[in-house]
């Protein structure tokens, strides 16, 4: 076996976003594409010889031959042990589980979350340091700054490793182990949740669920936990098994998306229960029987209600949403007496917070809830905290829900995405609310005046880093606000994001429907961005 030093050059196209480094799987096919941004990661570190790199993905197509080439650059560049799942396959939050439990290095996740497979689909990388969680912004400018200069990658000449046996095997100097990827996180669920109150309830006869993996990486995990530790019926989980193309769907667990779970849940004998994951395992959408609930009122109605959940008994040390989601949850930590932190969106944002315990429990409106278990979002530990709560309170999604509004009053919430925008227009957009923005307090729209307007910006309370430039807020006086960021999720052309929400007290006012309450102030938002104009849309492609 040896180790071979090719020569290559950069790409200009290889800065990481709010979750790695996400393209069509034809960029990633090109020529010396993979092994560039790889051998970027391992430059952009230091003191990692001999050390543990955990390393796994979502099963969407391309994965199987990444890890190949990833195993045999990892050996290359000095790894002592790479910890692989079985099959390829490791859910982000299991990842980040393995990452911790095994005191790690760090860990390379494939996968392009929510995005579709398969060959003409999306494929994606990022590195997640030694506390599990995504690497932190100068980390990621590092590996981008190295990506365009790199000019050399090292790699083993090596046969493939056998990714479906469990064992050691010797890769050159380093040793590679294929690990079941479901058991450490499984026992980590086991530690938190009340598995024998839940397995109570699935096994009452009185409680129907309906899990749907979405042919994604929740699947093996899903069944592991749910069917077979918990007692729900064979069938509970359904599109169970990971399929490279997800089965030709969409894995963004939304109404939009996850459609056939809706249709069940709005059907005639629904089921009580229903939840959705994505492509990687760290999103969640919860419905009840009829009954949709929104991602911030989740993390509003999880943080209430904590102190029914043996891992969160002692307490939560405080809660952190990102700026676009709704400001539920703050009003829940402020009757509990605990700090609410505001930050951008994605993940890596709550990592210093969680590990300087500022804060617990922590959730994006993008479908994305976790805690201290990990340092990711969490799917699967979503769907379980809320059975624990079904299982505790013995009253339906919807009675929770209603009862938690009666207590903090409703945040009527949206999202309306314009997906694939010319990415020119999308900017030219964003430019011109940056240019208005210090010019809107005090306006008058119908019956709402403006607050504050601004460009948010983040200081990190804990390291005192900035982050600048995270999407335009604009706030009302009656608590209202709207808010335009372009997304870093996309691989073709731009996604324009439009946030509206509005605070509502009163109980006799909680049964509008969301579009119609936030009506005046979507149209406030047309009139001042001229969203139809420089998207040349009439409609959001997705509104949740």
């Amino acid at each position: 076996m040896n180790i071979r030093t090719l020569q290559t050059t950069p790409f200009t196209d290889q800065k990481p976003g709010t979750s790695g480094l996400r393209k069509p799987v034809t960029v990633f096919q090109k020529p010396n594409y993979l092994e560039n941004f790889v051998q970027s990661i391992f430059d952009a570190l230091e003191s990692y010889k001999g050390q543990t790199l955990v390393l796994g993905g979502d099963g969407r197509y391309y994965n199987r031959t990444a890890i190949q080439t990833i195993l045999k650059m990892a050996a290359a560049n000095g790894f002592g042990r790479v910890k692989v799942g079985r099959g390829g396959i490791l859910s982000t939050p299991a990842a980040s589980c393995v990452i911790r439990q095994s005191q790690a290095f760090g860990g390379i996740i494939l996968s392009a979350s929510h995005n579709p497979g398969g060959p003409e689909g999306d494929f994606g990388i990022k590195y997640n340091t030694s506390n599990g969680g995504p690497a932190p912004e100068k980390v990621t400018e590092s590996i981008y700054d190295r990506s365009k200069v790199i000019d050399t990658y090292h790699i083993l000449e090596a046969p493939d490793v056998d990714l479906d046996k469990l064992g050691e095997f010797q890769l050159g100097s380093a040793v590679v182990e294929v690990i079941d990827p479901v058991e450490p996180y499984t026992q980590l669920m086991e530690s938190l949740f009340d598995f024998d109150r839940i397995r109570e309830l699935l096994t009452s006869g009185k409680f129907r669920l309906c899990v749907d993996s979405m042919h994604a990486v929740t699947g093996p995990y899903a069944k592991a936990i749910i069917e077979e530790r918990l007692g729900a019926p064979a069938g509970t989980v359904l599109n169970g098994i990971p399929l490279e193309d997800f089965g030709g769907g969409h894995p963004d667990p939304n109404l939009v998306y996850a459609h056939d779970l809706v249709e069940v849940l709005y059907g005639t004998d629904a089921p009580d229960f229903g939840a959705a994951s994505d492509g990687d395992g760290d999103r969640n959408m919860i419905l009840g029987q009829r009954f949709f609930v929104t991602p911030s009122d989740s993390l509003a109605v999880l943080t209430a209600n904590a102190h029914l959940v043996p891992g969160y008994r002692q307490g939560i040390a405080g809660v952190a949403r990102s700026m676009p989601t709704s400001a539920a949850v703050d009003r829940v930590a402020a009757q509990a007496g605990i700090d609410c932190y505001e930050t951008p969106t994605g993940w890596k944002f709550f990592g210093n917070l969680l590990d300087a315990d500022k804060v617990t429990l922590c959730g994006e409106e993008s479908f994305g809830t976790g805690s201290n278990h990990v340092r990711e979002k969490d799917g699967l530990w979503a769907v379980l905290f809320w059975l624990n709560i079904l299982a505790v309170r013995s009253e339906s999604v919807e009675q929770i829900v209603r009862s938690h509004w009666q207590t903090y009053g409703r945040n009527y919430y949206s999202r309306h995405d314009y997906e694939g925008v010319d990415a020119d227009r999308a900017s030219e957009l964003m430019a011109r609310l940056g240019q208005l923005s210090p010019e809107l307090k005090g306006k008058q729209y119908g019956q709402y005046e403006v607050d504050y307007s601004d460009n948010f910006s983040y200081t990190d309370p804990v390291d005192d880093s900035v982050s600048k430039n995270q999407g335009i807020r604009i706030g009302f006086t009656d608590g209202s606000r709207i808010v335009f960021r372009l997304s870093g999720t996309g691989t073709q052309g731009a996604t324009l994001r439009l946030y509206v929400e509005s605070y509502e007290p009163d109980s006799s006012k909680h049964d509008q429907d969301t579009q119609e309450a936030l009506a005046p102030l979507i149209a406030i938002a047309e009139e001042i961005a001229q969203i139809r104009n420089f998207t040349q849309r009439e409609a959001p492609t997705v509104i949740t």
